[in-house]
C-alpha cells in the first residue's frame, strides 16, 4: 500500500498511527505529497488535491483519512478502529476530533497563506471558538486513553497539532487533557514514533 501524505499532516499522522497500532505499517510505503503544488501527482490521484490518500494493493485510491481507517478495519479480524460495540460513540468522537483539526488548519492557513492585508480576525476567532468548545466538552469526560480507536487516535493527533502550531494554549486551559494525552502516549508509542521535530 502507498500512503500519500506529509510528515506534518495531522490527518496523515492518524493513518500512520493506526497502521502502527494494528500491524499494518510493514506493508505501507509513505510518499511525500505537496497539496500546494499544481505539478504534484497528488491531484491526479485525488481530484480534491487533499491528503492523505491511500493506494491499496488492489483497487482505486481511498481518501479521506476516515475512509482510510474504515478500509484498515476491513484488513483486521474484526473492526477495531470503529468497533461495532461502540460504533456511534467512536464515530462521534472521530467527527469531533476531525473538526478540531480542520478548525486548526483553517487558522493556520489564514495566518500563513492569506496576505496580512486580507487576514480576517473574526474568521480566526470563529475557528478558535470551535476548538475551545470541543476541548471543553471532551475535557469534562475524556475518552478511554487505552482505546486505540479512530476517535481517540484523532483526538491525540488534534492535541499534537495544537502543540505544534500553537493555535490555542490547550495545556493551560484544559489540564485534564494533558493527563489523557500522557496516558494515550504511554499506551500507544506510535504517537511519539510519528511525531516530527519541527
Amino acid at each position: 500500500m502507498i500512503l500519500y501524505s506529509t510528515p506534518t499532516s495531522p490527518f496523515g499522522r492518524k493513518v500512520k498511527i493506526a497502521a502502527l497500532v494494528y500491524g499494518l505499517s510493514a506493508g505501507l510505503r509513505v510518499v511525500k505529497a505537496d497539496p500546494w503544488s499544481a505539478d504534484d501527482e497528488l491531484r491526479g490521484i485525488n481530484p480534491l488535491g487533499k491528503m492523505p490518500v491511500l493506494i491499496p494493493d488492489e483497487g482505486a485510491p481511498i481518501f479521506d483519512s476516515g475512509v482510510i481507517l474504515d478500509y484498515f478495519d476491513t484488513l483486521l479480524d474484526q473492526p477495531r478502529l470503529f468497533p461495532i460495540a461502540a460504533k456511534i460513540e467512536t464515530r462521534t468522537l472521530h467527527a469531533l476530533g476531525n473538526g478540531l483539526i480542520e478548525a486548526g488548519l483553517l487558522i493556520t492557513y489564514e495566518r500563513q497563506r492569506r496576505p496580512a492585508a486580507f487576514r480576517h480576525d473574526p474568521w480566526i476567532e470563529h475557528q478558535l471558538g470551535k476548538i475551545a468548545r470541543g476541548l471543553s466538552v471532551i475535557s469534562q469526560s475524556p475518552p478511554d486513553p487505552s482505546a486505540g480507536n479512530a476517535g481517540s487516535i484523532t483526538l491525540a493527533c488534534a492535541l499534537g497539532y495544537f502543540d505544534w502550531r500553537k493555535q490555542i494554549d490547550w495545556r493551560d486551559e484544559y489540564p485534564a487533557l494533558i493527563d489523557w494525552l500522557d496516558a494515550f502516549r504511554a499506551t500507544f508509542p506510535a504517537f511519539d514514533e510519528t511525531r516530527v521535530e519541527h
